[in-house]
């Protein structure tokens, strides 16, 4: 079972981010890289017709997470442990501070 979440800029859907097996992967969705408002979530990140892939969380997402006692609230509240970044992401940035948001896209059967 791999883990996904999708990624919204100013509230429209922009892409999606999956945990997978051998690491990580995102692609922007298609009618937002063609939309006339489209822009890119992150610097390191632009817009363009391929996936990302990296073996760790892309930095730009880890980023997101937050620090210091918010980071620890949130491993007491959920029961989260901080080394499972894409947990604490997908817990903890739903309204992040910024035009970025990350929502839980449940879990993918990977068959």
């Amino acid at each position: 079972m791999n883990r996904s979440a999708n990624i919204y800029m100013h509230n429209e859907f922009a892409g999606l981010l999956s945990e997978t097996d051998s690491g990580y992967k995102f692609v922007y969705d298609d009618n937002y890289r063609q939309g006339i408002n489209a822009f890119s979530i992150s610097k390191t990140l632009p817009i363009i017709n391929a996936e990302y892939t990296s073996n760790v969380l892309f930095p730009f997402f880890d980023g997101l997470i937050p620090e210091g006692w918010l980071l620890d609230l949130a491993e007491t509240n959920w029961k989260i442990n901080n080394r499972d970044r894409f947990g604490v992401l997908l817990a903890c940035c739903k309204n992040c501070i910024g035009a970025v948001s990350v929502r839980n896209n449940e879990l993918i059967d990977n068959e």
